[in-house]
């Protein structure tokens, strides 16, 4: 936990006059709540509306109106090309390449791609490994992808519990498990950090040891996309998906990202489900039988891309460009360090932060497990102008996103937390 002198406002306060991200506060709207911001820590769900966001749909829409299909080849950001405009800005923060990267569909629609084209089960090598209590919709995917491959979901599937009396995973457990399955493991698929607990998993650990058993592996980044600085290329990660509405502000339903290792996106033949966007531009219009796919990560894009559902990321993604993502991490280790130390001053609620204590292992969400009556809490900060949300059993999850929170926020947060009953 991060050393501060005291609680006060005013400390607070000078927290964000030295905090270098303070500006691009003004750069999004906040809910309302009697007259003033919303304490909004809510990001880890949905981020913020930026205020770009609107010129940015406006754009699309006059192009629309004034070219009609003219908009594919000649709009200000021609349609036909979209997805390529998220390539650089992506790869900074996804640190990869950006031919490793494309834009498409939403995260689980793109979780089954992957699997259909990573998971390749063999009589000797069928098992996929990832953690218990994983998003449901990952459990429902991986679920169906091993029935899909006529396999029983309860030999197929290994879980990693937490150890009885702890909430997170130990490391040493994970890469452990990953030996001791090395001979029938086909696919190690791991969230990128817990949505429910906020443990960040070690990727370059858990990929190198995967790669070492002879097993793939891959991951859903859905709470570490512009969360925790990543590494992709380097940590020979094969794939990976993530939504877009979370961290990176791209706004409800917002169109999906995708990493594919150069080694498989740069592969021609490796296999993949196939429509006419993956298909090389220069013979795409060739309207023949045969499949080419680009050469990159977006040889694996299917349909046409869906330009009103990835503009209000491109606009979000202007401001990380400005910020840059290592700023990003530094204020967001800082911003919850502060978090986890005034919780830690908190003595009238009856609750444990689960989520690891080491910044190291933790991006900007602290899960808050309450015994009882954490429904009950969660109501009384909804009714005090507090954003956050709520995960059975008992997790009240508070997630303070550094390109719109302030230091001042979470002082707020504390002051309504420190008068609150349980």
């Amino acid at each position: 936990m991060d050393q501060h002198p005291d609680t006060s406002l005013s400390y607070a306060l000078h927290l964000d006059q030295s905090n270098p991200l303070q500006g691009f506060r003004n750069q999004f709207y906040f809910p309302q709540f009697e007259g003033r911001d919303a304490i909004y820590f809510c990001g880890n769900s949905l981020g913020l509306q930026s205020r770009n966001t609107e010129g940015a749909i406006k754009q699309e829409l006059e192009d629309w109106r004034n070219l009609g299909v003219g908009g594919y080849m000649r709009a200000k950001n021609p349609w036909l090309f979209y997805q390529d405009n998220f390539r650089e800005p992506l790869s900074r923060i996804m640190g990869c390449q950006p031919r490793e990267i494309t834009l498409m569909n939403t995260l689980t629609v793109n979780l089954h791609l992957m699997l259909l084209s990573f998971y390749r089960p063999t009589p000797q090598r069928y098992k996929i490994m990832m953690e218990a209590g994983a998003f449901p919709s990952d459990q429902y995917a991986i679920e169906t992808q091993v029935k899909f491959h006529g396999l029983d979901p309860a030999q197929a599937i290994i879980e990693i519990s937490p150890r009885p009396g702890e909430k997170t995973l130990r490391e040493e457990d994970i890469l452990s498990s990953i030996q001791e399955n090395g001979e029938s493991l086909a696919l190690v698929l791991f969230g990128g950090i817990n949505y429910y607990t906020g443990q960040l998993f070690d990727i370059k650990s858990i990929t190198q040891t995967a790669h070492r058993a002879g097993a793939l592996a891959g991951f859903d980044l859905a709470h570490a996309a512009a969360n925790v600085a990543m590494e992709l290329h380097d940590w020979q990660v094969d794939f990976a998906v993530w939504c877009s509405y979370k961290y990176l502000n791209g706004g409800p339903g917002a169109a999906g990202g995708v990493f594919v290792h150069e080694r498989f996106a740069t592969d021609p033949q490796f296999p993949r489900l196939a429509g006419w966007w993956g298909n090389d531009e220069k013979t795409r219009f060739n309207m023949e039988k045969g499949f080419v796919p680009k050469a990159d990560a977006s040889g694996w894009n299917i349909s046409t891309a869906q330009v009103f559902n990835m503009v209000c990321l491109k606009a979000s993604l202007e401001l990380f460009n400005q910020a840059g993502m290592d700023e990003i991490s530094k204020t967001s280790r800082k911003l919850t360090g502060y978090l986890e130390y005034l919780l830690g001053e908190l003595s009238n609620l009856p609750f444990d932060i689960i989520t690891p204590s080491e910044p190291s292992r933790r991006g900007a969400q602290l899960s808050l497990y309450f015994p009882e009556r954490g429904r009950e809490i969660h109501q009384k900060m909804t009714e005090s102008g507090i954003i956050v949300d709520y995960r059975e059993p008992g997790v009240i999850r508070v997630a303070p996103a550094p390109l719109y929170n302030s230091f001042g926020d979470v002082h707020r947060f504390y002051e309504i937390l420190k008068q609150m009953q349980p």
